[in-house]
C-alpha cells in the first residue's frame, strides 16, 4: 500500500514516521533502511515502512509481516500489502504527520 502526503514536510521523513511509533532497522544485505511497528509483544505481526521524500511531499510504501522469511537465503515473507489492518494504519499515519506538532 502506498501512502502519499502532497504537502511540504516539516521534518524529515525519519523523523516523520519515527513519530508515528515505527522503529528503524538496518539490513545489512540490502543496505536498506525500513521502519516496523509491531502489533503485540511478538515480533511478528508487524507493520513494515520504506519512505521516501519527493518533490512535493512524502510517499511510504506500507505492508504488514505476517511471519519470518521461509527460507534462509531469501527475503521473501508472507506479507499482506492491503486491507482493513493497512487501511487504519494508513489511516493513522496520515493524521499523525499531517498535524502540526505541538511544542
Amino acid at each position: 500500500m502506498k501512502i502519499i502526503i502532497k504537502q511540504k514536510l516539516v521534518d524529515t521523513p525519519r523523523n516523520l514516521v519515527r513519530r508515528c511509533g515505527y522503529a528503524e532497522i538496518f539490513d545489512f544485505r540490502s543496505q536498506e533502511t525500513s521502519y516496523v511497528k509491531r502489533l503485540s509483544r511478538e515480533f511478528y505481526p508487524r507493520f513494515h515502512a520504506y519512505p521516501q521524500e519527493t518533490s512535493d511531499g512524502l510517499i511510504i510504501n506500507l505492508h504488514l509481516d505476517m511471519k519470518r522469511p521461509s527460507y534462509e537465503g531469501f527475503t521473501a515473507h508472507s506479507g499482506e500489502y492491503e486491507g482493513p489492518l493497512l487501511d487504519t494504519e494508513a489511516e493513522r499515519i496520515k493524521k499523525i504527520i499531517l498535524t502540526p506538532r505541538q511544542n
